[in-house]
């Protein structure tokens, strides 16, 4: 449930309905709000800055993005915060407010399924398709869908990032994929990084295989008829390098 709303820097109002009704051709970002501070603002802004770029040709009010999302927040220390950039009589900036939301605290279990998203680079709007195919999953006994390619290989999950950690590195998808925050963040952290390309089937022998996006670290322990098992040191590395990541004030 959404609970406050801002547009263009200030609290929403009667008149903004339309608006958030008609926005479907933009991006977004999503973030988990804690102490009133964030982890990667800065990779958040980034993002926003260049989807804009390629999907408006313009630049964007860095200030406006973080004035909205603060008259989202309300006062608000500890949220789930999304601002989204859509299009209508011009370039505007929506933020909404939730309550804070974090993985369960077991394991996931992820079914396999042939898809790619439209423009994968991009967090746009739009997200019907994947959103359809997460929610057929627990019809199949799963948690969540993978989605790989013709050929097997992997890219991503519906709503996150998905990496192993072999007990040296952290190796994510060579993929055409969003690069999402939490993945960013331990790219550019202690552990070291590769991408290569992945099978399902590369994936078993993996100390630890997990799924990453703004809500944290989650281990999987099954993708298809494939079960996984992780080893807890090994996860508890990747888990410790992002709890390390600093905080930023939004």
């Amino acid at each position: 449930m959404i609970d406050r709303v801002a547009v263009d820097g200030r609290p929403a109002g009667a008149g903004d309905l339309g608006l958030a009704a008609a926005a479907r051709y933009g991006h977004f970002t999503a973030m988990q709000v804690r102490g009133g501070r964030v982890r990667g603002l800065a990779l958040h802004l980034a993002r926003l800055r260049a989807a804009n770029e390629e999907l408006f040709g313009a630049g964007l009010d860095e200030e406006l993005v973080l004035a909205t999302a603060r008259h989202a927040l309300d006062g608000a220390s500890d949220a789930s915060v999304r601002v989204i950039v859509a299009e209508r009589d011009g370039v505007r900036v929506i933020a909404t407010a939730a309550p804070p939301h974090a993985w369960p605290d077991t394991p996931l279990s992820l079914l396999p399924v042939r898809y790619a998203r439209y423009l994968p680079h991009i967090k746009h709007l739009g997200g019907f398709p994947q959103a359809h195919l997460a929610r057929s999953a627990p019809a199949e006994g799963f948690d969540d869908v993978l989605f790989v390619d013709a050929d097997g290989f992997v890219s991503e999950a519906s709503i996150a990032n998905l990496g192993c950690f072999d007990g040296e590195r952290l190796v994510w998808p060579d993929a055409p994929m969003l690069r999402g925050i939490t993945m960013a963040l331990l790219e550019e952290g202690e552990l070291p990084s590769e991408r290569r390309p992945l099978k399902v089937a590369d994936l078993v022998d993996r100390p630890a295989v997990f799924m990453t996006n703004s809500w944290g670290v989650v281990p999987v322990s099954q993708v298809g008829d494939l079960r996984i098992r992780s080893d807890e040191a090994a996860l508890a590395r990747v888990r410790d390098a992002y709890e390390r990541v600093p905080w930023d004030v939004i």
